[in-house]
């Protein structure tokens, strides 16, 4: 039976709804709908122009309909007078078969067909800056090792409390918040869920930090590497297969308390790491974080290896307990519904091919990784993550038309990158 909008709005004292998408560079767009005409709406879905946002189309291309998912109803905390909700697209009475929400369903609707059900939380990183993000917001913030530090933390605690407030409002069991490893940095953990409700809450969960941080003067953001001698902004997910109540990577038996099962399954994320990092790391800035040198504060806390270990966060994987292991790859630019996708889709990959990732490596990959021989390094830059993608058969055959629309964008993306010219060159080559 449909949920009728229209009544929900009336109980919830809601006046408008924000029909919502996320398109293939992250970003999130939307339609502001009075409570009136919402059910017209859910049934035919709020119309956009799909050329005018990043989805691969042309002018001439027809009418793109996004229609919501009740099931994602959320209540701006801030403004509980407005409704959110998650939209699937929609052209000619076809799904969009390259937007990102739902190249996530396809991607779980064949783990349930094989049984599986993926399971994730994220840790996603920020920064609040000045209005003009060009400093930290906090001006003693002035650490060497800032991390956890307590009076950063709560010089900034109207803000993260208020976000915190509206996560536990909404149901969502956060469970943690800190001040992370750079000056002005942030990271607030909620509980882990199936992984399309973990990807609706991650990308309401950026526009709630945004909104927030504006409403206390500041901003917030998640760019990968906003400040080149800082830690970068990671999106670490912690990962699991269920079986309805059965957690399919928890063995007792096996080694760190892992099953065979969930070692194939980190199999196919190291054999499709380089192909990977086009949607996990998917900007050019991404590759300053990934590929840092040291920080102030002594690390960089990012992966440059395709490398797996216990608990131990110089890896690109962790293992920090049994039953679930920790991919440190990815960064705060990665689009909550592709991350997911990836994820998926390289781990059935490594479950069907029974792939094995290597031995285990219980060293500090920062100060011994050149010690270890054979070892993949992760791509360099935006590029080299790009032509990977697209020669993986892998991720091509898992993400279908989703791949050529994403590289035909992120290849224009990056063309436009290389004609810029930098302060740097001209100051380091203009006397060559």
């Amino acid at each position: 039976m449909a949920v009728d909008l229209g009544k929900t709005a009336k109980e919830r004292k809601i006046k408008y709804f924000l029909i919502s998408y996320t398109d293939l560079f992250g970003t999130q767009r939307a339609k502001l709908v009075p409570a009136a005409a919402i059910n017209e709406m859910a049934k035919a879905g709020a119309g956009f122009a799909g050329f005018a946002t990043w989805l691969d189309m042309t002018p001439a291309d027809s009418d793109m309909f996004a229609v919501p998912d009740p099931d994602t109803l959320i209540q701006l905390p801030w403004k509980p007078e407005v409704g959110w909700m998650a939209a699937d697209l929609f052209m000619d009475g076809k799904i969009v078969e390259q937007a990102p929400r739902t190249v996530l369903k396809r991607q779980t609707e064949k783990a349930k067909k094989l049984g599986y059900e993926l399971k994730t939380g994220v840790e996603c990183e920020f920064f609040l800056t000045a209005a003009d993000g060009t400093t930290i917001s906090d001006g003693a913030d002035k650490q060497e090792k800032p991390c956890y530090d307590q009076s950063a933390l709560m010089r900034r605690y109207d803000v993260i409390s208020e976000i915190c407030d509206a996560m536990l409002a909404l149901g969502w069991k956060p469970y943690q918040n800190d001040h992370e490893d750079a000056n002005g940095q942030f990271e607030m953990n909620w509980n882990y869920d199936h992984a399309l409700i973990t990807a609706d809450r991650h990308a309401f969960f950026k526009f709630l930090v945004k909104s927030v941080a504006e409403k206390h003067g500041l901003r917030a953001t998640f760019m990968p590497k906003p400040f080149s001698n800082l830690t970068g902004n990671g999106c670490h997910a912690h990962v699991s297969l269920w079986r309805g109540k059965t957690n399919l990577f928890e063995d007792a038996k096996g080694d760190l308390g892992v099953s065979k099962l969930g070692y194939n399954f980190i199999g196919g994320l190291i054999h499709n790491a380089e192909a990977l990092c086009a949607l996990t790391n998917p900007t050019v800035n991404s590759y300053k974080r990934i590929n840092a040198p040291r920080t102030t504060s002594g690390a960089t806390w990012s992966p440059n290896t395709i490398t797996y270990a216990g608990n131990n966060r110089t890896h690109m994987i962790r293992i920090p307990e049994g039953g679930r292991f920790e991919f440190r790859l990815a960064d705060g630019a990665a689009n909550p519904y592709l991350l997911q996708a990836g994820l998926l889709a390289a781990g059935l990959d490594g479950i069907t091919n029974k792939r094995d990732p290597g031995k285990r490596l219980d060293i500090n990959m920062y100060t011994e990784g050149h010690t270890v021989k054979g070892a993949k390094k992760l791509p360099l830059n935006l590029l080299d993550a790009l032509r990977a993608l697209e020669s993986s058969k892998v991720l091509g055959a898992a993400l279908g038309d989703f791949v050529p629309s994403y590289l035909k964008l992120k290849s224009d993306e990056w063309n436009a990158y290389a004609r810029h010219l930098t302060e740097w060159e001209r100051e380091t080559t203009l006397d060559c």
